[in-house]
């Protein structure tokens, strides 16, 4: 077993065939497997990797290294670390640091023993990772050839630092990548926002009113399902063009002080803070069930809602209840924290897979490309975008067209003969 501080080694067996499981639903990661134990592109290199710590991320882990890499790896988020597949995956040869439910010092702790090991690479998961070693671990940068962030959040945290001219090295936006946003925030996000929500609460969401909060990639997905399910659906926005998009889509869009009203189902998918707050909790429907598929727990404010409690206790498992003075019950699921992975099993497989996917080949790229790019944010290549969806379909058995040589030529020209084709609107 690798260098691992884990809560229960004896827990190896069960993670492994939760390992085992994914890995036989995610065929592109198995053919990239594949290609980087035949080239070795990360021998000698040493990769540090902060994500949520299930199965699924076990297995990019476990690929990372057949291309040669010494891994450590940390989880994300406390609550969706799952024991068994830590013991597991350190049973496998990758160094692991974390356990379910550490606290806010343990989940430093563990940040610094992955960057003990002085990684040259890293796969982040909202930032944590970077900001580290930007402030407390200054000493490993020169070390650090680069990395990718897996979410909006993260991003928009590098974004910000490119903007200061703080960023020392570069870092490649996979979240912002074709076969991450449209596939993984979107279908991904829908499907596991409503496993967490309906496994832990057992109730119904036809016939309910469902309010989602942000609709970029993740709130059109959760919006998506809860349609399907048969929910009424509210959108709230800030963006104009966005909540327009919401109203094509055929969802009603009101600001959350007229949609606190109405909720049965609140989801808070923005990545920004004090979404859902005290103005919103005095006006909610008694029963209202809250839960947060951003990536931090800030959306929903948890310090307004205790306050206003004049009791509070654990109703079910992932549930909080609070009861305000008239009487009132609002639900919290997960403590305000990512419902889809905090209280289930996160995305399929084989939406992690495309992910996972860009993540992998991503780092390849770093590689390839050391010492000739920019300390900056970075866009997932085309090449590396095609590559992963072109994959996907050889494993489905779906086949596509290919253009011929003329009609290569006819798009790369402006010079067509006249009356040969015509623009319609």
């Amino acid at each position: 077993m690798a260098a691992s501080i884990i809560r229960d080694p004896g827990l190896a067996p069960g993670g492994l065939l939760k390992i085992e499981w994914v890995q036989k639903h995610m065929p592109i990661l198995n053919e990239i497997r594949r290609d980087f134990e035949e080239r070795r592109p990360f021998a000698g290199k040493r990769v540090a990797i902060c994500l949520h710590l299930e199965a699924k991320t076990a297995y990019l882990a476990l690929v990372i290294q057949a291309g040669g890499a010494e891994v450590a790896i940390c989880g994300s988020n406390p609550l969706s670390t799952q024991d068994d597949v830590c013991a597991g995956l350190a049973s496998l040869g990758v160094s692991v640091y974390a356990h379910h439910g550490c606290t806010a010092g343990e989940y430093n702790f563990y940040l610094n023993k992955v960057l003990d090991t002085r990684p040259h690479l890293l796969i982040d998961d909202g930032g944590d990772l970077v900001h580290l070693l930007h402030t407390g671990r200054r000493e490993l940068l020169p070390e650090i050839t680069g990395g990718a962030e897996e979410t909006t959040t993260g991003i928009l945290r590098l974004k910000a630092m490119e903007a200061e001219g703080a960023l020392a090295f570069p870092m490649v936006a996979v979240n912002n990548g074709d076969c991450k946003h449209l596939f993984d925030n979107r279908y991904g996000t829908g499907q596991s926002t409503w496993d967490g929500i309906m496994r832990n609460t057992n109730l119904t969401v036809c016939g309910k009113t469902v309010v989602i909060a942000g609709y970029g990639w993740c709130g059109k997905g959760v919006a998506m399902r809860a349609k399907g399910l048969g929910a009424r659906v509210i959108v709230t926005e800030v963006d104009p063009v966005r909540a327009n998009e919401a109203l094509m889509d055929g969802f009603q869009v009101m600001p959350m002080r007229e949609a606190a009203k109405a909720g049965d189902f609140f989801v808070t998918v923005t990545g920004c803070a004090n979404v859902i707050r005290g103005e919103h909790y005095a006006v909610m429907k008694d029963g209202a069930i809250l839960a947060n598929a951003g990536h931090f727990d800030v959306e929903i404010n948890k310090q307004d809602l205790m306050a206003m409690a004049k009791s509070h206790r654990v109703a079910r498992r992932n549930i909080e209840e609070f009861v305000l003075e008239d009487g009132r019950r609002i639900y919290l699921l997960a403590e305000g924290r990512l419902v889809n992975i905090a209280a289930a099993d996160g995305h399929p497989a084989e939406i992690m897979d495309l992910t996972f996917a860009l993540q992998a080949l991503s780092l390849d790229y770093l590689v390839k490309n050391a010492g000739k790019l920019p300390p900056r944010v970075l866009p997932v290549t085309r090449e590396i975008d095609r590559q992963v969806a072109s994959l996907r379909l050889r494993a489905l058995g779906v086949e596509i067209d290919t253009l011929t040589e003329e009609q290569e030529r006819y798009l790369a020209s402006w010079r067509h003969e006249e009356g040969a084709t015509a623009a319609s609107r």
